[in-house]
């Protein structure tokens, strides 16, 4: 029985012990846990304290080196301001004694001045007196006043200056039409004739027509994508507004304001308008123009009758067939000039060849595809030399706007083909603005002289036929009047060519029989 009792008891009693020793060992762990926190816990303190302390200390440190560095810098200023105000006092010091002593100077010289005017007015005096007497003396002699004898002098003086100005002009005239045909071909070589100014051709739109107001959203396409797509492949501005079946293409440079006329047109007729379509008609366009100018270079070169010209010049006059100015075609143009160059070297004894060839290339500067800010003249010549032509044709291309010199006589003649090409009736044209306000400028500028009555612009303004009072003007003075007038034309107003100027003067005489 013991046995069994000592059998139960004695587990019970191991588990009972083996609870209370895990007890305890639990609660020995759990304190020296919470010494082992509590010490970290400290030393974190206390680490955080000496970093304060040391922070603290730096920026002690550092803010009195900062204010012993603001310190010097002011002694340094303050120095050098005294130094400025030092040098700036002995400046002002002696400009003082400067002007002092230019004070001093001046009130002796005005001394000077004063006794002078007063010596001087004694003399004026002296002499007034004299000269009066003088005047008196011839008064009585001559038997005239003064201002009598003075009108008489200057009445007497202007006939005789009139008469022989007019006698020596009729002399001048008289040689030189005596001398005219001689003469005028020495003119023709060594004048440099009035030439029309550089401008920019009127027509820079063109206008499509549509089939109806439907194709205008096609042509937008969705988004915008369609109208996107060919203004970037052509590099033109496509306009479409209210206006009813029409759409307007503005572009200042020709050739690709024809090849977005041409594409539009295609995918109007063919229907399919999207990016690939579009891209696809350009690039076709694009070659077929592209072998256009070049045929047309190849036909202008063959009409005058040039046959060794280089690939390059031949596109760059093929591109003039697409250029307008003033509405007249650049290239028909230039085959003119070259015409009319090659018939004035004929007829004076020039280089007909090198003239016409010249004439052809003078505006091919409007044909380069460049961007430089140079004028057509510039750019048409440095086009010359690369292509290696010779040194003539340069200088008449550079010049046939007196940008520089002309050095030869077929310059000389390539600029009075121009002017002859551009000036001619109807071989250009203006806005009807420009056009009515020439002409009108034309007869006021007439009208400002003395004794003229009426005056017309007539023949597109190339000529001036002016009615002069016959009671004002009398014969001789006619001429005159027309050359005043010209010469007040070239003066004040710019025109192409040359004006005519016609006057008509007459007398009318009326009576009544009774």
């Amino acid at each position: 029985m013991n046995t069994v009792i000592m059998l139960i008891v004695l587990p019970i009693v191991g588990i009972v012990l083996g609870w209370t020793i895990r007890w305890l060992y639990a609660r020995f762990q759990l304190s020296a846990s919470e010494q082992k926190a509590e010490r970290v816990k400290q030393d974190a303190l206390r680490e955080a304290e000496a970093q304060k302390k040391e922070i603290l200390l730096n920026a002690k440190d550092e803010l009195i080196r900062e204010r012993n560095q603001q310190e010097r810098e002011n002694r340094e200023r303050r120095a050098e301001v005294q130094r400025y105000e030092a040098e700036a006092r002995t400046r002002i010091n002696r400009k003082e004694e400067l002007l002092d002593q230019r004070a001093a100077e001046f009130d002796r010289k005005d001394k000077e001045f004063i006794e002078r005017s007063e010596q001087l007015k004694k003399r004026e005096a002296s002499v007034l007196a004299q000269e009066q007497e003088y005047r008196k003396e011839l008064e009585r002699i001559s038997g005239l006043s003064q201002q009598q004898a003075k009108e008489l002098i200057i009445k007497d003086l202007e006939n005789d200056a009139k008469h022989d100005a007019q006698a020596l002009l009729n002399k001048i005239e008289q040689e030189a039409q005596l001398t005219a045909e001689k003469k005028a071909r020495d003119i023709l070589v060594t004048t440099i004739q009035r030439l029309a100014p550089e401008v920019t051709g009127d027509i820079t739109v063109a206008t499509v027509s549509l089939p109806s107001d439907e194709m205008k959203g096609r042509i937008i396409g969705r988004e915008g994508r369609n109208i996107r797509t060919l203004e970037t492949l052509t590099g033109v501005d496509i306009i479409i507004d209210d206006t009813p079946e029409a759409v307007v293409i503005s572009c200042f440079d020709p050739v690709r304001k024809e090849i977005a006329k041409e594409s539009l047109e295609r995918l109007i007729s063919d229907g399919r308008i999207h990016p690939a379509r579009i891209e696809e008609i350009v690039q076709k366009v694009t070659h077929e123009v592209q072998n256009k100018i070049y045929e047309e270079g190849e036909k202008a070169l063959f009409d005058v009758g040039i046959h060794n010209m280089p690939t390059e010049g031949v596109r760059a006059l093929g591109r003039l067939y697409f250029r307008t100015s003033y509405g007249q075609n650049v290239l028909v143009h230039s085959k003119e000039v070259a015409m009319i160059a090659a018939a004035l070297a004929a007829e004076i004894g020039g280089n007909k060849e090198l003239a016409k060839r010249a004439a052809l290339l003078h505006d091919i500067g409007k044909g380069a595809e460049t961007d430089s800010d140079l004028n057509h003249a510039e750019i048409g010549a440095e086009i010359a030399r690369k292509m290696g032509e010779d040194a003539r044709v340069i200088n008449a291309i550079a010049s046939h706007h007196n940008d520089i010199e002309p050095t030869c006589t077929e310059a000389i003649f390539v600029q009075i083909a121009d002017s002859i090409s551009a000036a001619r009736p109807g071989a250009r044209r203006e806005t009807i603005d420009n056009y009515v306000k020439r002409l009108e400028n034309l007869e006021q500028t007439a009208e400002r002289f003395f004794g003229v009555e009426k005056a017309y612009a007539i023949q597109a303004g190339r000529e001036l036929r002016i009615l002069v009072d016959n009671v004002k003007v009398p014969d001789n003075e006619v001429k005159p009047l027309a050359q005043n007038i010209a010469k007040q034309i070239e003066s004040d107003l710019r025109y192409p060519g040359r004006i005519r100027i016609t006057m008509i003067r007459e007398t009318r005489i009326i009576e009544y029989a009774r």
